[in-house]
């Protein structure tokens, strides 16, 4: 399999530490452990009087209200049975009480509250107790996940200013060939816009990594080999677009080989996407070369690059998704397919994906709107409606 060859030989990318504000998205490689108890005190969860239940059990109504607990303030003590403290959102429940009364269950005249008909006061009415999210010393998040909003606030929780997280790989994306022209500048009947490039860059970005580089070399094997040699000193991945099939222009492989970086595999029984390239640098740099038409680019690089680059960063690397297809596929294949989808959700929230059959590998504009594709086991047979198989979303 393709996936593993890649696996096993990418290198772990080090990891660095970041101040706390710096990490949103990056992948964490430390486990991060609970300060103290989390709540670290009974905490009150809604506005309103704090009493002692015993003395609602007992038949008591009226109380009196003796000062007020604002949160993030030293906790205060009550009195006695028959007094109250009014407390907020958030604040530590005053010494001797135990329950919440909220707000409309209790009418104030003066310092006296009087409890309505309906009011109730079990022990620990709207009161968070001490540990009940997490213990002190038990592990909150682990190396591995990916740190979003919820996970920053967990560190942010734990009392750490700066976290280990995965460095960010340095990615450079290269096109090759001659015909290809940047959006923005004249163009020849012959020749076509330069798309690849900036969907991969998009679609790189879009899955969190952020030192994403460009360049564009023509169809020239001294070019090729110079430009190349450049960017394997400077990234830890080249994705190549273009260039690695068998054509008399196509000088990926040779130029790759000359420049030291060892080849794993050359083609994969797959459609798009047959020409597929992977190898290994001198310093462990991997270099992916993707063929060039648009649909088979795209495809590998979700399908290859995405997953093994996080999976070098320590990241926990989400399978793919089972879904059925909503509708059938008239012609199997001998190897595997990757067929463009969009989800449809039927009654009762049941996912279906849509096939999006592009007319060819360069047929770029089928994949706008969808929402990612399937991967079609080998089946000489076709694929019906209802066939389970794999999603990999964009």
């Amino acid at each position: 399999m393709a996936r593993e060859a890649i696996d096993a030989r990418l290198a772990p990318l080090p990891a660095e530490t970041l101040p706390l504000s710096e990490c949103a998205g990056r992948i964490l490689r430390q486990d991060v452990y609970a300060e103290r108890d989390n709540p670290p005190f009974d905490r009150v969860c809604m506005d309103g009087m704090a009493i002692r239940s015993e003395a609602f059990r007992r038949g008591v109504r009226r109380f009196t209200i003796e000062a007020t607990q604002a949160a993030g303030a030293a906790a205060l003590t009550l009195s006695g049975a028959q007094a109250a403290i009014e407390v907020m959102t958030g604040a530590m429940m005053p010494r001797g009480t135990d329950c919440v009364i909220p707000l409309e269950e209790y009418e104030v005249e003066g310092a006296i509250i009087s409890l309505g008909d309906k009011a109730s006061g079990e022990p620990y009415r709207n009161v968070q107790r001490r540990g009940s999210d997490s213990q002190r010393g038990v592990p909150m998040l682990e190396a591995g996940v990916r740190l979003g909003a919820p996970e920053i606030a967990v560190v942010a929780s734990a009392g750490l200013a700066w976290v280990s997280v995965s460095r960010q790989p340095d990615f450079m994306v290269v096109s090759t060939g001659d015909e290809l022209v940047e959006p923005g500048q004249p163009i020849a009947e012959h020749q076509v816009r330069r798309s690849n490039a900036h969907a991969l860059s998009a679609a790189l970005r879009e899955h969190g990594f952020g030192k994403v580089g460009d360049d564009h070399i023509p169809d020239n094997e001294k070019m090729l080999r110079d430009g190349l040699a450049r960017h394997l000193t400077e990234r830890d991945v080249l994705i190549l677009s273009g260039g690695v099939s068998k054509g008399r222009l196509d000088f990926v492989p040779r130029v790759l080989k000359s420049l030291n970086v060892d080849e794993v595999f050359h083609h994969v029984a797959q459609r798009p996407g047959m020409p597929m390239w992977f190898g290994v640098g001198p310093r462990g740099q991997a270099v992916f070369g993707l063929p060039g038409n648009p649909v088979a680019t795209l495809l590998c690089l979700i399908r290859y690059v995405v997953p093994a680059v996080h999976a070098a960063m320590g990241a926990h690397v989400a399978g793919p998704e089972p879904i059925a297809l909503a509708a059938a596929i008239a012609r199997g294949r001998p190897v595997a397919s990757f067929v463009p989808v969009s989800i449809q959700h039927g009654v009762g929230g049941a996912r279906s994906a849509l096939p999006r059959m592009p007319s060819g590998s360069g047929d770029f504009l089928a994949l706008a709107g969808t929402d990612g594709f399937v991967e079609l086991p080998p089946r000489t047979d076709a694929y019906p409606e209802g066939f389970v198989a794999d999603l990999y979303r964009w």
